[in-house]
C-alpha cells in the first residue's frame, strides 16, 4: 500500500513556521504581592522558574532580587509601563518565556490592562497568563484588621491618566452610598492637594469620628500602621507607599482592630 504523500508549497510552509513560533510565545503578568517571597503564591514562583526573561520596574524587580538572579532582566522607571509591556510582547513574539512583574495584583491597578490593550491592538498572537498576587488594599486590610468585610471600593488619587474632576465625582459618589472607601496613590512630593480635597468631600457625608486605616508598607520592611478618624488621618505620614481605608458609618476600633461588621447577629 501506497501512503499517502503531503506536499506544502513553500509559502505554506513558512506560514506554519511562523504560527508554531507564535504559539511558542508566552507572557506570564506576575503578580508579586508585597514584594517578598511569604506572601507570593507557589503559581509565581514557577512562573519566574520557567521564564527566560524578567521586566519590570525596577523598585518590584529589587524587591524579588534573590528570585532573578539567573535570568536576563530589563528593568526601568516609573510611567514607563507601555514600554515594558511592549518589550515584552516583542521578546514573547521571539519565542521567549517572558515574566511581567507587576507588584500587588497585575489587575489592580497594575500591568494586565495595557499588556492586553497593546496585544488586541496589533492583534498578535501570544499567551497571556495572569497570575494574581496580593494588592495593596488586601494587605492593608489584613495589618488593620477586617476593614473590608462589606461592600468596599477603591479610589486612586492620581491624576495622570484620570481627570481629576472625575475622581472626585466617584469620591462624592462612593462616600453619599456610605462605601468603606480605599484610597491608591494618595500624595506624592508633587502632589499634595488632592488628599486634602478628597477629605474635605468624605467629611460632607461621613461623620468625622468615622475609622480610618494608614498603612505604609503593608506587608514590606518598615511597614507602619495607625488608626485614626476621619478629622485627623491627615496627622500621619503618607505617600505613594500608604494605603488609606476608610470605614463606612458602622465600622469601629476594637482591641487595636478596625473591623467592618458584615452582619451578623453575634
Amino acid at each position: 500500500m501506497k501512503k499517502n504523500k503531503i506536499v506544502l508549497k513553500t509559502g505554506e510552509i513558512l506560514v506554519q513556521t511562523e504560527r508554531q513560533k507564535k504559539a511558542m510565545s508566552k507572557i506570564y503578568i506576575i503578580g508579586t504581592g508585597p514584594g517578598n517571597r511569604q506572601h507570593m503564591t507557589e503559581k509565581a514562583l514557577t512562573a519566574i522558574e520557567k521564564s527566560e526573561v524578567i521586566i519590570g520596574y525596577e523598585t518590584y524587580l529589587n524587591l524579588i532580587a534573590e528570585l532573578i538572579t539567573n535570568k536576563t532582566v530589563f528593568s526601568s522607571k516609573m510611567r514607563k509601563e507601555k514600554e515594558r509591556c511592549q518589550q515584552a510582547i516583542d521578546l514573547a513574539l521571539k519565542g521567549k518565556a517572558v515574566s511581567l512583574i507587576s507588584g500587588g495584583d497585575p489587575g489592580i491597578y497594575g500591568m494586565a490592562g495595557i499588556l492586553l490593550e497593546l496585544i488586541k491592538k496589533e492583534q498578535y498572537t501570544i499567551d497571556v497568563e495572569i497570575i494574581p498576587g496580593i494588592s495593596a488594599v488586601n494587605a492593608a486590610a489584613a495589618v488593620l484588621g477586617a476593614p473590608l468585610m462589606h461592600d468596599f471600593v477603591c479610589i486612586s488619587l492620581s491624576d495622570l491618566l484620570t481627570d481629576w474632576q472625575l475622581i472626585k465625582k466617584r469620591i462624592h459618589c462612593a462616600a453619599q452610598g456610605d462605601f468603606v472607601i480605599a484610597l491608591y496613590n494618595p500624595c506624592s512630593r508633587k502632589r499634595i492637594n488632592q488628599i486634602k480635597e478628597a477629605q474635605q468631600i468624605l467629611l460632607k457625608y461621613k461623620d468625622k469620628s468615622t475609622p480610618v486605616g494608614v498603612v505604609k508598607n503593608g506587608m514590606r520592611d518598615q511597614e507602619e500602621s495607625f488608626l485614626t478618624s476621619l478629622d485627623m488621618f491627615l496627622d500621619y505620614p503618607i505617600d505613594m507607599s500608604t494605603l488609606i481605608i476608610i470605614g463606612n458609618s458602622h465600622t469601629y476600633i476594637a482591641d487595636n482592630k478596625m473591623i467592618t461588621p458584615r452582619g451578623y447577629s453575634i
